[in-house]
């Protein structure tokens, strides 16, 4: 008898036991049907206004009213992008905390510091690349340097007086530069600054050339009070199309571009990783969001989360061959 009443009641029990969650009062886990069921955070690791905040804003806005939840896109600067970037690598891996990233502190970093705080391809999962944002080359409108090999004829004549800004040591900016440096073989002399004090100061003409990004600078070069001589990237811009490469301008390979994408931190579902991965990607693909894109600078690309992650590994590599020949440090 005691048997027959013991298995009764173990039948009537077992449907909760089946039950997911029920017994032990955990939450379910972040499913890509269910989420996002609250609002998003998109972290850029650098002050408002820069090219990473104005993607992250465009971007984040668009898929907000995709989803029904507010995008929030949450400043954390500070140590060349690492202070953010760690952040969003310690943050719960539930989808809703979003590193709206860089070249800087997702590939640059890992080698110009000894200890960002953080490993790229072990502490996050890829999600997409944004952007390509090309550096510029430019100059004041009243300047005399009408071309780069203006500029390398110039340099090579006075070696050390031409000198040029960047938004920091070890950024794409710098970094820019002292490729050109070694690849012409000429001497300009670096000079570091946080923020927008660079741009400012060339349009003062304090400095004699930048490599910005096409975004902070664009609307000053069709305003007439910059002069742009190349860009860096393999191909031309969509944003100045009439713009020469720095290969075109006899620098072989030249590659020293901007790029802009989102991780999470490493243990995010992976199905929440392909739907923000597939919402953005299909985002990207509209004509609208595309064209507002170009206008600010930035070329969209839209990668699947395994094209990013070769991608930023290949970019880890290359970046730090940049930064060994420069000699950059930044601990």
């Amino acid at each position: 008898m005691f048997r027959k009443i013991a298995r009764r009641r173990l039948l009537q029990v077992a449907p909760l036991l089946a039950a997911p969650g029920l017994l032990t009062g955990l939450p379910r886990p972040a499913r890509a049907a269910d989420w996002p069921t609250r609002p998003v955070r998109f972290i850029v690791s650098f002050t408002p206004g820069g090219t990473t905040d104005i993607i992250a804003r465009l971007v984040g806005n668009a898929l907000g009213e995709q989803w029904g939840q507010p995008v929030v896109v949450e400043n954390r600067p500070g140590a060349g992008g690492n202070i953010g970037s760690e952040y969003v690598a310690r943050a719960d891996p539930d989808g809703y905390t979003v590193l709206v990233g860089s070249v800087g502190p997702l590939a640059v970093n890992q080698s110009l510091y000894s200890n960002p705080g953080f490993r790229t391809l072990e502490d996050f999962a890829p999600i997409t690349e944004l952007a390509g944002v090309p550096n510029i080359l430019v100059v004041p409108a009243n300047s005399p340097l009408h071309s780069a090999a203006d500029l390398v004829a110039a340099a090579k004549k006075q070696p050390g007086k031409l000198s040029y800004g960047s938004t920091g040591v070890g950024t794409s900016s710098h970094l820019s530069g002292a490729l050109a440096d070694h690849m012409a073989g000429m001497t300009t002399v670096h000079v570091p600054y946080r923020g927008a004090g660079a741009l400012n100061d060339l349009l003062a003409g304090r400095l004699d050339f930048m490599y910005a990004t096409i975004p902070s600078c664009i609307e000053h070069v069709r305003a007439g009070k910059l002069r742009a001589l190349a860009v860096s990237s393999l191909q031309r811009s969509r944003a100045a199309p009439e713009v020469p490469t720095m290969v075109e301008c006899g620098f072989p390979g030249f590659n020293a571009s901007s790029w802009f994408g989102m991780v999470a931190p490493a243990k995010t579902p992976p199905e929440v990783v392909r739907k923000i991965a597939n919402d953005t990607i299909a985002l990207l693909k509209n004509p609208d969001i595309e064209a507002q894109m170009v206008n600010q600078g930035a070329d969209p690309v839209a990668s699947t989360p395994e094209e990013f992650r070769a991608f930023i590994a290949e970019e880890i590599a290359r970046w730090g061959e940049v930064v060994k020949l420069s000699g950059a440090k930044a601990d």
